[in-house]
């Protein structure tokens, strides 16, 4: 062991046997004989005669010295030297290892990944606090003193110790420092390798499987719930890339963050990943906002359409109900209803042609989306199934207009046959009414013939109103039969108003004939009458005829009778002329104007009688 431990300097090595030892029996140990062999003189030497050897204050208090010597404490600090020197001396063989290789294989280190025999045996951090507790110990060692406050010098060794210490302690900061700038090196390769395996997930998938899905959603629909059905299919593919996207916006920030505390070598290639991950995501995303805008449009466009062919079948509907109408402003209200139902189906029109030409502008546009692929066969049925749909609703609408032309004629019609059966009504009231007005004023006969030829004539002129009266309310009801024929309904007029109108027209001819017969009997009776009791000397033999009072008191008599007499109307029916009071004052004035022609007479018989009854 002393050979192995013990410095080739040692020249003498003294073995302290303790007092008991010198009690026994003497023995003589021959290390005298090893000298040759082992290099130096090994004695066998007591206590109190070390001092021969050695000077007291090179020994400790146990062999009798004055040296300050804590030999465990020699010994742990040894120790820790010892384990210091050994965990320095490996740690900075990797150490230098790792740096050497880092240096010399740069460009390979960034085309794999770190392993686990990258990382050193021990901590690095340990071994430098370690060392940095050793060397404190061994520096404060030389200024330490003993009890008496002298100071004194440490062991050799000790002195020994501390520059091997500090180099150890240099190389291994030097070591560390240096692989602490390969492992930031090597952290900043493995998180940018990271961050460009995330890219090319993101890309790869953004260019692959996420393209692929756009590639198959061309179509547009053919309704609202194929539309909607491809906005639902639309919405699950958003939410795929929605996924790819958040990994987009993470890396985006990782990159940048890069990009803010990256060396001059990292910076390009920071920047390509950063612009190839952007464009893609960006055109991704643009391809995803335009199919969702182009379905949106396209929902819309089948929306309007849907509604405006509601509309289109609620016109029809109306348009194939056959109406017949009560009254005039019925069918002013139908009139106004089909009106505000056209107008509505226009509107509807012309947002369905501008809903449509959008879509059409959107579609247009689609090529540019294509990655390629040839959308011509997609893009034409699109725009088939677009201008199908508008010149359908087009030629729909041009119907409607058209059975909305028929319907407004015939409308107008029935307003024109209602118009003339009010009037036709109306002209059977007015006929009544002069009637009525015959038979109830025009009662008197004149009182003289010229007043009768007065009143014979306005009775004509009566007639004549009357008669066109008639004939209107005729025209009226002809032409209710042409327009019932055009309309192809029931003539309405034969029921009621032509019999009446026919009825009241026989009534007032009867009565008319019977005034006109009396009016022409009273002008017979009165110029008969005027003539005889005119007196005409030059003429007597005129009025001497008895043959003239006898026609006067005939017609006179004839005359009272027929007024007693009513108008029988062809249905059996009687009326009289005026009240019978009226009657009775025109029969009294004609009684007497007879009685004068019979005075008159008697005078003409009698002379003498002239005087007497003048």
């Amino acid at each position: 062991m002393l050979q192995n431990v013990v410095p080739a300097e040692v020249s003498l090595v003294c073995v302290v046997k303790p007092d008991e030892f010198w009690d026994k029996k003497v023995t003589h140990f021959c290390f005298w004989k090893e000298k040759d062999r082992l290099g130096f003189e090994v004695i066998l030497v007591s206590a109190n005669k070390l001092t021969r050897y050695i000077e007291p204050c090179q020994l400790t208090e146990d062999f009798g010295g004055s040296l300050t010597y804590d030999h465990m404490d020699w010994l742990n600090k040894r120790l820790v030297f010892e384990k210091f020197t050994k965990e320095s001396t490996s740690l900075l063989d990797e150490l230098a290892l790792i740096n050497n290789g880092s240096d010399k294989g740069n460009q390979q280190e960034k085309e794999r990944s770190v392993d686990l025999n990258f990382l050193p045996s021990v901590d690095p951090e340990t071994v430098l606090q370690t060392g940095h507790e050793l060397l404190s110990e061994l520096q404060q060692r030389r200024f330490n003193g003993s009890d008496g406050g002298v100071s004194w010098s440490p062991m050799d060794d000790e002195l020994l110790a501390q520059p091997q210490v500090m180099k150890l302690l240099d190389s291994l900061r030097e070591q560390y420092t240096r692989y602490q700038e390969v492992c930031r090196q090597r952290s900043k390769r493995t998180q940018l390798e990271e961050i460009q395996q995330k890219v090319m997930q993101v890309v790869n998938w953004l260019e692959g499987p996420g393209s692929e899905q756009l590639r198959a959603q061309w179509g547009i629909g053919d309704s609202i719930r194929a539309s909607q059905a491809l906005q639902q299919k639309h919405e699950e593919i958003e939410s795929q890339h929605s996924e790819w996207f958040a990994v987009y916006v993470e890396l985006n920030q990782q990159i940048a963050a890069l990009l803010n505390a990256g060396d001059e070598e990292d910076l390009v290639e920071l920047k390509s990943l950063q612009q190839q991950l952007s464009d893609v995501c960006y055109r991704q995303a643009s391809q995803l906002e335009f199919r969702q805008n182009l379905l949106q449009a396209a929902l819309e466009f089948h929306g309007v359409a849907q509604d405006l062919s509601q509309q289109l079948d609620g016109l029809l509907g109306m348009l194939c109900v056959d109406v017949a109408p009560a009254d005039g402003a019925s069918i002013q209200q139908t009139l106004k209803l089909l009106e505000e139902k056209l107008k509505s189906v226009d509107v509807g029109l012309q947002g369905l042609r501008e809903k449509g030409q959008g879509l059409l502008d959107q579609i247009s546009n689609q090529a540019s989306w294509a990655y390629g692929k040839d959308v011509t066969i997609e893009n034409k049925e699109n725009v088939d199934h677009i201008q199908g749909v508008m010149e359908d609703m087009q030629l729909r609408k041009q119907r409607c207009e058209d059975m909305v032309d028929v319907r407004r004629l015939k409308m107008l019609q029935m307003v024109q046959l209602f118009k003339c059966e009010e009037d036709a009504a109306q002209a059977v009231e007015w006929l009544s009414e002069l009637l009525d007005a015959l038979l109830k004023t025009h009662t008197r006969l004149g009182d003289d013939a010229q007043e009768t030829k007065v009143l014979l004539e306005k009775h004509r002129k009566f007639v004549d109103v009357a008669q066109s009266t008639y004939d209107y309310g005729r025209q009226l009801l002809q032409a209710t039969v042409v327009l019932c024929q055009s309309l192809r309904c029931t003539s309405r007029s034969s029921g009621d108003t032509l019999p009446r109108l026919n009825r009241v027209w026989k009534q007032f001819t009867v009565a008319s004939e019977e005034r006109v017969h009396r009016l022409e009997m009273a002008i017979a009776f009165h110029s008969n009458a005027e003539k005889i009791l005119q007196d005409c000397p030059e003429e007597p033999e005129a009025i001497n005829d008895e043959e003239q009072f006898d026609e006067v008191e005939a017609v006179g008599k004839s005359l009272l009778d027929r007024l007693t007499v009513p108008v029988v109307y062809p249905d059996g029916t009687e009326q009289y002329f005026g009240s019978p009071s009226d009657m009775a004052s025109t029969a009294e004035y004609i009684r007497d104007r007879m009685k004068l022609v019979s005075l008159k007479r008697q005078q003409l018989r009698h002379p003498e009688m002239m005087t007497t009854e003048s």
